[in-house]
């Protein structure tokens, strides 16, 4: 009788008929790691009889869920009216919050906000607070940092002892006052309250943990501390958690991800078994000969070696230029030749360790005239126009979001000033209302002496015109966005300005985008879809058929057949300074290298424009250390993982931040004040956050 392990090979089936306890499927790349998960969920759910409903299974793109639940749900012959629950940490956190967000004192009506929205905030906060001196990235990325070590406002006041890390603090105190005032919700919040709520809520924790008794993840390498901690709690009942990943690609340690979550996965979770897939499907053995010499120099990793299923290919292929003008050039040109004899432009791509070098390649493609997209721009959904069109959106499905409200109130321009927005928002505060119910509930009289009466109508205008619209969403989702653009004439406002052609293009693709969602999904609402695009991933981006341009990060999961990989310098791959972390860069380097599936091509130049100026440059060492070229010229440059302002974790200690790092025997000793308790201790015995 067959079975739907058949297709598998021994590693793979043996990951796959593994059932109770804690497993790490240590997946190289290309090892057919997302077949051995969805295979494991297939069998579990059709051939044991695992009831869907307690399964759960996490993915850190809304693609990558998307094909895993094709494939999973593809597999099993008798499926249950209870589909899996096959989504993203985030999406997990939403659904979660949806539903117990109320024991916190919050509503849950809240509104996502992106990463633009959450800036845009900052910005507002550290004028009201005179703190202008610090740099708005910097502060969201600090803030977000805070969260995903769960540290609250107060802590971090607290703890911080550096005059700007105090700003810092103070800024974070009063940015979270002010999402929670408006019931707002950014990225970090909806894993950090659902932890919250699971922590503080024991009674909530058990029954979640026996609901969700197998739990899988995918991309586990990438996790951070916050959602090791949330698995834990969602385990606690059974310790079934499989997980899925490889510490040879762990490259999001600047973004909080923890190379230690898959490194101490066995003494984490007591009796985890380790299943290694080291057969790789995607490349042949002349790229893998590179990637397994190169990571070899790392010292940090479990150890596994990826041998080719294809076998023999061509030899990777080493292209040195003058410069990166050359550079491009030739890559251009080679790139023609290749489409010329019929291979798909999709199946190419070029790819970078800075975007900065990204600038050289739209030259050299644009006068070469190929067709190139770049992905890892600005995004789609973060365009102005787009912003405009999902916050007119978010108040159609909640008129009391005034953060969404605030956005749109003058745009097109109504003759509403900022003078005018702040007296109804004062008003509004006084009352404890929403800006939309001071609006409606406000006598005339009372609201011409405010504003005047040309305000006063323009109020109102917008207000019938939310009512207008949201009566028909009520009607017919679907045709709502011709009344829409009717009734607000965004396109009209935006097809003025000196890209307004481009603008309004944008806008047509949203709104084909809004209907396509409705059509495949008529029961879908405002809220879901709003809900669904706050989670997309810069990955989500990636189809289309020109030749890919994208960073070596954004192309994490993804295999072209013909790939170029630019600036294999020193400094510029690998970085090199104060912060650089040696091991990370060379993770890079393997992951670039894997995305190859038959031809690779690694170039490097002599010099480049950068900063400013031109520079002459030294040939990357990770072409001698890959085997490629000798390695006894290469300069090889030390570095320490830490600096001074960096968070970082000790096992006794908890949580400090660095205030000094000096070379030592062996590594670097760090001087770490932990709360006030400061600490002479060596970068070995501490991890950062």
């Amino acid at each position: 009788m067959a079975s739907i392990l058949d297709g598998l090979n021994p590693n793979q089936r043996k990951a796959a008929e593994h059932i109770d306890g804690p497993l790490l499927i240590l997946a190289g790349a290309g090892s057919g790691k997302t077949k051995t998960l969805t295979t494991r969920l297939s069998y579990l759910i059709g051939e044991v009889g695992i009831d869907p409903f307690n399964t759960l299974t996490l993915t850190f793109t809304n693609k990558a869920a998307a094909e895993m639940r094709e494939r999973a749900l593809g597999m099993i012959e008798n499926r249950s009216s209870t589909p899996p629950l096959l989504c993203t940490f985030h999406k997990f956190g939403l659904l979660f919050l949806k539903f117990h967000i109320e024991k916190l004192g919050r509503k849950n009506n809240f509104v996502i906000i992106d990463s633009d929205d959450k800036k845009r905030l900052l910005r507002a906060i550290v004028k009201e607070l005179k703190i202008e001196d610090l740099n708005i990235s910097f502060l969201a990325s600090e803030i977000s940092k805070y969260k995903n070590s769960l540290l609250t406002p107060d802590v971090a006041i607290k703890k911080a002892e550096l005059e700007d890390y105090r700003k810092v603090a103070k800024v974070y105190s009063a940015y979270q006052s002010n999402i929670e005032e408006n019931n707002l919700v950014d990225f970090d919040d909806l894993l950090m309250l659902t932890y919250r709520i699971l922590d503080e809520n024991s009674k909530l924790r058990v029954e979640v943990s026996n609901r969700y008794r197998y739990i899988m993840v995918d991309e586990y390498q990438d996790t951070n501390e916050l959602q090791l901690k949330l698995l834990e709690h969602l385990s606690s009942e059974h310790n079934n958690l499989c997980v899925v990943g490889d510490d040879d690609q762990s490259i999001y340690g600047w973004r909080g991800a923890n190379i230690r979550n898959i490194l101490d996965f066995a003494e984490t979770f007591t009796d985890a078994k380790t299943v290694k897939l080291e057969t790789n499907y995607r490349s042949t053995e002349q790229i893998l000969e590179a990637a397994n010499k190169l990571i070899e120099h790392n010292s940090g990793r479990i150890g596994k070696k990826l041998e080719s299923h294809i076998g023999a290919g061509p030899k990777v292929n080493l292209q040195h230029s003058l410069d990166e003008v050359h550079e491009s050039r030739a890559i251009a040109r080679e790139i023609q030749e290749l489409l010329s004899k019929g291979v798909d432009s999709k199946d190419i791509a070029v790819l970078y360790r800075i975007n900065a070098l990204s600038r050289s390649l739209e030259e050299g493609f644009t006068k070469e005239k190929l067709n190139f997209k770049l992905i890892g721009g600005m995004r789609f959904y973060e365009r102005a126009e787009i912003k405009d069109i999902i916050s007119y959106f978010r108040v159609l499905a909640n008129q009391n979001d005034d953060f969404s409200l605030l956005r749109i109130i003058n745009k097109p321009k109504r003759g509403i000033g900022k003078a005018s927005v702040g007296k109804i928002h004062k008003l509004a505060d006084e009352n404890r209302l929403s800006i939309y119910d001071t609006i409606i509930s406000t006598k005339e009289s009372d609201m011409v002496s405010l504003v005047g009466k040309k305000v006063t109508n323009a109020f109102k205008k917008v207000v019938a015109d939310i009512k207008l619209l949201q009566s028909e969403v009520e009607r017919s989702i679907y045709d709502f966005v011709s009344l829409f653009e009717d009734t607000i004439g965004l396109k009209d406002y935006y097809a003025h300005l000196v890209d307004g052609q481009d603008r309004v293009l944008n806008m047509d693709e949203f709104y084909g985008y809004f209907r396509d969602a409705i059509k495949k999904n008529p029961d879908l609402t405002l809220e879901e879809f709003l809900n669904d695009i706050s989670l997309q991933s810069e990955q989500d981006q990636v189809e289309g058929e020109s030749v890919t341009i994208m960073s070596i990060h954004a192309a994490k999961g993804l295999e072209f057949e013909y790939l170029y990989v630019i600036g294999l310098e020193e400094e510029f791959f690998p970085l090199l300074g104060d912060g650089c972390n040696m091991e990370e860069e060379r993770r890079l380097g393997y992951v670039a290298i894997t995305r190859a599936k038959r031809h690779l091509t690694l170039c490097y130049v002599d010099s480049r424009f950068y900063k400013g100026r031109r520079k002459m440059i030294d040939k990357s060492r990770f072409l001698g250390e890959s085997g490629l070229i000798e390695s006894t010229s290469l300069k090889i440059t030390k570095s320490s993982a830490y600096k001074r302002g960096d968070l970082v974790k000790h096992k006794i200690f908890g949580i400090g931040r660095v205030q000094e790092s000096n070379k030592a025997s062996g590594g670097y000793k760090l001087l770490i004040n932990f709360g006030g308790n400061k600490k002479e201790i060596l970068s070995s015995f501490v991890q950062p956050i």
